[in-house]
């Protein structure tokens, strides 16, 4: 099991059928009290928001940029492979398969030149689409992760969670603690490979801050 904190140039769109939507809200559901048994007992953190810890104004041009990306990597690429791209704060996480290098490349530069974007963080493989199963897979593990979340009393808006062939990504801002539980649940799924951390540390003061505006939130 490796565990790695990706170097960023960027941030992330995901594209998913609503049939993939489904299984995933399924698959939480169902797994929801099996996180316990999969972590282990008396596991437990306070989370600082329930609520996305991202400004309005970021949440939306993180799906614009989304959208961009993959309307303009779908007339360049014409629909070949198979690739999500995900946003968070401004910066993109591409994944998935596509046909060549050249493919990847060009969907890099196309990613990196999208208004908005700080920077890109490029985990798309040249290599064959990954198959049915696989994805189904991933999906179970991305339900899976979000259900031992919650069992931890993470919110599940704290982090972002993208799965593909295996590899586990977590976005979002976070405190270390809240990193370590989630990459530490991450790593006890069944079929996880890899651990990749794109995120932003909180800072104290922006612990601090956070935690005020808990306290003020309506019960």
């Amino acid at each position: 099991m490796t565990i790695v904190k990706a170097k960023a140039q960027g941030g992330e769109v995901r594209r998913h059928p609503l049939a993939w939507m489904a299984a995933l809200v399924l698959v939480s559901t169902q797994l929801a009290g099996c996180a316990a048994a999969l972590l282990g007992t008396g596991v437990a953190v306070s989370t600082l928001v329930a609520t996305d810890r991202r400004t309005s104004g970021a949440q939306l041009e993180d799906q614009s940029i989304e959208i961009k990306a993959s309307n303009q990597l779908s007339v360049a690429l014409k629909d070949t492979g198979h690739y999500n791209i995900t946003s968070y704060n401004r910066r993109v996480l591409m994944t998935g398969e596509v046909v060549t290098e050249q493919d990847r490349l060009i969907a890099e530069k196309i990613v990196t030149e999208i208004d908005n974007v700080k920077g890109v963080i490029n985990e798309l493989a040249a290599m064959p689409v990954s198959s049915i199963t696989q994805r189904t897979n991933d999906t179970i593990v991305t339900g899976r992760l979000k259900a031992a979340l919650l069992d931890m009393r993470i919110s599940p808006n704290t982090f972002k969670v993208v799965t593909e062939r295996g590899v586990v990504y977590l976005l979002g801002r976070v405190t270390n603690t809240e990193l370590d539980m989630a990459s530490k649940a991450a790593q006890a799924i069944p079929g996880v490979v890899k651990v990749v951390r794109v995120v932003e540390i909180l800072t104290p003061a922006e612990q601090e801050q956070l935690k005020t505006s808990n306290n003020k939130s309506p019960s």
